[in-house]
């Protein structure tokens, strides 16, 4: 036929295998120009290679069918390339989660890990600006970004690194009670932002370094170390952001301390020493 490529040839020029052709066809995505009625063989327009090129794109990277035939079928550039983004930002949240995976199981496969140093420290009550709530686990990092902005806003110049306090139901339930302040000498009252006064305690604090992709490593760690000094974990647990996004771009800067609440243990009985 002239003006007609055979699927071999089609497939010669677009790079794709006459099994790839045959499934794109069953699946309604790149329909032959022509199919012989006797024969059943399937012919192509030259015109037709740019939507082959442009199928086996989005396949390379893993667009589902149903969403390739969408964007096929979507007139509009405009909305087309609006659909194509949208499945490149979920492809770049699960290449960081890769990334992030990747970097932990290192850490962790470390023949001899560098032993993580622990502090205890006894933390004075402070009265600082806060802004508190129950959280899904699912739904910190959102939450906190919108308390801290809050936070910024009515609290210009804090008198210390901000932080949080993370009930333990957060970590066992996957809900729980989740509170970030900013020291401040006048707390205001603004919005969610309220004064309140966190008690003293008394901490094992070690210091993560980095991004906090992998910071259950140091979670565990500290928890390691607090088992072995025969103490006892007592409370939501603390973290201080010392040097964070919000005051660099490079993570390898970024500083966060863990703090565990803790109280002594009667190594004898077991029990917590009431003394």
């Amino acid at each position: 036929m002239a003006g007609v490529l055979t699927i071999g040839e089609f497939s010669r020029l677009s790079h794709l295998s006459v099994r790839t052709l045959r499934r794109y066809h069953e699946a309604e995505l790149l329909v032959p120009a022509t199919i012989d009625g006797a024969t059943g063989y399937r012919y192509y327009r030259p015109e037709q290679i740019p939507t082959a090129q442009v199928i086996h794109r989005l396949r390379e990277l893993d667009v589902p069918l149903a969403d390739v035939r969408r964007i096929l079928r979507t007139p509009d550039t405009g909305a087309r390339a609006t659909l194509v983004a949208e499945h490149l930002t979920r492809l770049e949240s699960e290449l960081e989660r890769t990334r992030a995976a990747v970097t932990s199981l290192r850490r962790l496969l470390q023949p001899e890990p560098a032993p993580v140093e622990v502090e205890l420290r006894a933390v004075p009550p402070i009265t600082v600006a806060a802004v508190e709530g129950d959280v899904s686990r699912d739904d910190v990092l959102a939450w906190y970004a919108g308390a801290m902005a809050e936070l910024d806003a009515v609290v210009p110049e804090p008198t210390g690194a901000p932080g949080g306090l993370y009930d333990n139901a957060l970590f066992e339930e996957g809900r729980g009670h989740l509170l970030v302040y900013v020291p401040t000498e006048r707390p205001p009252s603004v919005g969610r932002v309220r004064a309140v006064t966190l008690p003293g305690v008394e901490l094992a604090v070690a210091t993560h370094v980095g991004e906090h992709h992998d910071i259950d490593v140091t979670y565990g760690e500290v928890g390691s170390w607090v088992v072995t000094n025969a103490l006892a974990v007592s409370g939501p647990v603390h973290e201080r952001y010392l040097v964070g996004p919000r005051d660099t771009p490079d993570p390898g800067e970024w500083r966060t301390e863990i703090g565990w609440p803790v109280f002594r243990v009667d190594a004898s009985s077991g029990e917590p020493d009431g003394r």
